[in-house]
């Protein structure tokens, strides 16, 4: 589910909260009916909540992908907080991560996360959809084409397509691929989250496409690796203190 670590407004409307709720228990059994994570006093001593704890330290502290959403939120007004906006818990299925918007939280799901790399690549996707919500207005419940426009982003900067993870994914050699994996993995981002045919995920990730493959904010360019990822952070520092002295 996209969203966003954002306490800045007022929070949704009961309806809306109810939706939310229906949505983040699809995916996210742990969470409690009024939308706050389950949380036992034990819960920090099950070796997958340590090992998910600890990978994700690691993450917030060397990913450059990371460190630059995590200065964009930052500069954007909606600083991120390790202990309060992301949750280790367990999932439904194979889903790997999520937002639950209802209580401004990213769930890393512990016992689908594997390794560092793939900790690296959900905590970059799900803070994606946190700067866009940061950002904009965006309706993540009712509106399927911003869900399609923000999962379309995810894919197309998190690193989800980058050309190593196509070839373990034996997916390769087609022409203009990276486009080709950015709709293909943003539809199926929609389908693990929304009940709605695969049709209308297809329609909608059409729709806003172009645009959104197009909007590379905050890293101003495609970070096709670690590489171009520590460039982009580099201009974004220089950038800030740029507009910062004028």
């Amino acid at each position: 589910m996209a969203g966003a670590p954002d306490e800045r407004g007022p929070g949704p409307a009961a309806g809306e909260q109810l939706q939310q709720q229906h949505v983040g228990c699809q995916v996210f059994p742990e969470r409690l009916a009024q939308g706050k994570p389950q949380q036992g006093f034990l819960s920090s001593f099950f070796t997958n909540n340590q090992k998910c704890q600890l990978m994700l330290l690691q993450t917030l502290e060397t990913n450059p992908y990371v460190k630059l959403l995590l200065d964009a939120m930052k500069h954007s007004g909606c600083a991120v907080n390790r202990e309060r906006h992301f949750s280790c818990e367990d999932c439904n299925g194979n889903v790997s991560g999520g937002f639950d918007a209802s209580v401004s939280q990213i769930v890393l799901c512990q016992n689908n996360i594997c390794n560092q790399a793939h900790m690296n690549r959900v905590v970059t996707h799900e803070l994606i959809h946190a700067f866009d919500h940061c950002r904009a207005h965006v309706d993540w419940f009712t509106n399927v084409r911003h869900l399609a426009c923000s999962e379309v982003r995810a894919a197309n900067l998190s690193g989800d397509c980058s050309l190593l993870n196509e070839i373990f994914r034996l997916h390769f050699g087609l022409k203009r691929h990276h486009q080709t994996c950015v709709r293909d993995r943003a539809i199926r981002s929609i389908l693990a989250v929304r009940n709605i045919s695969k049709e209308v995920a297809q329609k909608a990730v059409d729709e806003v496409f172009e645009s959104c493959f197009n909007d590379h904010e905050p890293f101003g360019r495609i970070p096709h690796n670690k590489t171009y990822a520590r460039y982009a952070h580099r201009d974004f520092q220089n950038r800030d203190r740029y507009y910062s002295n004028i």
